[in-house]
């Protein structure tokens, strides 16, 4: 004799209470971007998942979620697709769609992603990664927003360390006789140590429907924003190059998201005003036991008024 089992989700909680995101984390699944001509892309990509919770509803049935959103995952990386955030958002359209009870449903998604790239000084070929990163957000009362964007690696260097070591060697060439202008030439032409982290920037793109811009660029203004560029392969002359690079192009974390601000603002002319920008800077400071950060949200028609000064 079978018995139907009890669905305790379905009861009301003793604390009705509504709860924004309730779903899965590490779900991997592998990605194909199809390119056009040639063999897809292939990402392993790890997905998040939500969908939200009403107060009167005790659980979301995770088994029976898991198997709705793995089927639905599944069928939207089956075949190559060509926009990561579109594929996010048909996702997340889809469990809207099958889940009754909720208004809202998120789909995140990481990948690593190999680019091509050239040393700055010896001009050998490598490789270097950055994270892939797409989201979006469908809502019952609204259209589907869509995210892209990029995190990567760099180096930057402290101006204000950077500032008494300049201080220092002054004192010093002129205890040595050095005139003073030949002192000013010789620091303009050779900039001075600083301490030194490993940053990593983040930029992303928000919008209803697709973002209008390339994932390419988002990698190539975050790399671009920080005191210098960093390379998975590097001889001697990259090294030296990328060291006086950085020194010369001192940063403060603040002075990346800035820098990410200005470039988004003269490069991208296609993204809408509406369009939602988060830029994110965090280092890895190597003489303290704590990380610098610094991050700014804004839309894009906020970004330009700053930018330009209107």
């Amino acid at each position: 004799m079978s018995h139907d089992l009890p669905d305790v989700q379905a009861t009301e909680p003793d604390v009705t209470v509504g709860l924004e995101r309730v779903g899965v984390t590490g779900v991997e699944k592998l990605v194909e971007i199809n390119r056009g001509s040639g063999r897809p892309l292939v990402l392993m990509a790890e997905f998040e998942v939500y969908v939200d919770l009403p107060r009167k509803r005790k659980g979301l049935d995770m088994s029976r979620n898991l198997e709705v959103i793995d089927e639905t995952l599944e069928d939207a990386v089956s075949e190559p697709v060509y926009q990561v955030e579109e594929m996010c958002g048909e996702v997340a359209e889809r469990l809207l769609q099958k889940h009754e009870y909720t208004t809202k449903a998120m789909v995140q998604m990481e990948a690593e992603y190999m680019i091509r790239d050239e040393t700055p000084a010896s001009g050998r070929t490598t490789q270097s990664r950055v994270d892939f990163i797409a989201s979006a957000t469908a809502s019952e009362d609204s259209e589907t927003r869509e995210e892209i964007g990029a995190r990567v690696d760099g180096m930057t260097v402290c101006p204000c360390s950077q500032g008494m070591i300049e201080e220092r060697a002054r004192e010093e060439l002129e205890d040595l006789g050095v005139g003073e202008e030949e002192v000013t030439e010789f620091l303009s032409r050779v900039p001075q140590a600083g301490h030194s982290q490993r940053g990593h920037a983040t930029l992303t793109v928000e919008s209803p429907g697709k973002p209008d811009v390339d994932f390419r660029d988002l990698v190539e203004i975050a790399r671009d924003a920080m005191s210098a560029r960093i390379y998975n392969m590097a001889k001697r002359p990259d090294e030296d190059h990328m060291t006086y690079a950085a020194h010369a192009n001192a940063r403060f974390v603040e002075d990346c998201v800035r820098s990410m601000a200005e470039q988004v603002v003269e490069e991208c002319d296609e993204i809408d005003d509406e369009a939602v920008i988060t830029m994110k800077q965090e280092n890895e400071e190597s003489i303290h036991q704590h990380n610098a950060h610094a991050e700014r949200i804004a839309t894009m028609d906020e970004l330009r008024a700053e930018v330009t000064g209107e």
